[in-house]
């Protein structure tokens, strides 16, 4: 189960003809994402396991599984930054326990973005993903 601002972000995907308009396209979603506050690029939240700085600050409402689950980020690189975008509509706005229920890897190969990303970037989404989990985790057990 996905948020409907990831579907919007799948839905678009379909209509792409070839992986080019797909990578314009997650350019674009980054390019449209507002930049996190230089005071907030700072080791506590960066994601190491990235090739390029990336940054994800969380902003959780509530303690628990039945906390709202937020966060901003921000990436030196524009691909990533429209990786941040994606996971931003996936995760943002939902319940803690959704946050933990939801498979990020298989959602986002229905992006095809599993196939069609360099090792470096499919290591650094996957390195995202597990800094918004386990702030999820975090949160679960407060």
């Amino acid at each position: 189960m996905s948020s409907p601002a990831f579907e919007e972000i799948a839905e678009t995907f379909t209509f792409l003809d070839d992986w080019e308009e797909r990578y314009r396209h997650v350019i674009e979603l980054g390019r449209a994402m507002p930049p996190l506050e230089e005071a907030f690029r700072v080791p506590a939240t960066k994601v190491e396991g990235c090739a390029s700085q990336v940054w994800i600050l969380p902003e959780i409402d509530g303690n628990g599984q039945g906390a709202t689950f937020r966060f901003r980020g921000d990436s030196d690189a524009m691909i990533v930054r429209g990786l941040i975008a994606i996971l931003t509509a996936l995760y943002n706005e939902r319940k803690v326990a959704e946050v933990l229920a939801t498979d990020a890897q298989a959602e986002m190969a229905r992006l095809g973005l599993d196939k069609h990303l360099s090792s470096q970037r499919s290591n650094g989404l996957r390195a995202m993903i597990g800094r918004i989990r386990g702030l999820a985790e975090q949160t679960a057990a407060a």
